[in-house]
């Protein structure tokens, strides 16, 4: 686990808000933190039925990338196995939180679990395979253990 402070939402409008704004290509680069990736996720997943996380947050986050100027390439921008494996923790996250929580509760939860810890990746990829090129062009499999769902 790394050391950083976890930045925690005020509100439920404040995590719709960025979720709106990364749809819309128009979050700003900075607001583009490891929290924001999984709050965003999370109000995909629970709240925007008629997007497909496996399929269409790929393309939501490159055309991100590009909008800041991020260039999405061997070595920046989008990474599909890191985002795969997110998605994938996000999801069984979601199917196992009260949805009677408000969406900041539930966001601000996640935070705290294994699923939106800044290394939860690595449970289950080695770093070298995690970091290789191979994974960031496409999801790759685990060599540590199985992702969950």
């Amino acid at each position: 686990m790394t050391d950083q402070s976890i930045r925690f939402f005020e509100s439920s409008a404040a995590v719709r808000h960025l979720g709106e704004r990364l749809i819309a290509s128009c979050l700003p680069r900075g607001e583009w933190t490891h929290e924001a990736h999984v709050a965003a996720c999370y109000w995909l997943a629970a709240e925007r039925p008629d997007i497909c996380l496996s399929h269409d947050l790929p393309d939501i986050i490159r055309r991100h990338n590009d909008s800041v100027g991020t260039p999405n390439t061997d070595n920046s921008g989008f990474h599909a196995t890191i985002t795969h494996c997110y998605a994938m923790g996000v999801a069984a996250f979601h199917r196992r939180c009260d949805p009677a929580l408000a969406l900041v509760e539930r966001v601000n939860a996640l935070l705290t679990e294994p699923e939106g810890a800044r290394d939860w990746p690595l449970h289950f990829y080695s770093r070298e395979r995690l970091f290789s090129v191979e994974a960031r062009r496409a999801v790759i499999l685990p060599d540590l253990a199985p992702l969950p769902g």
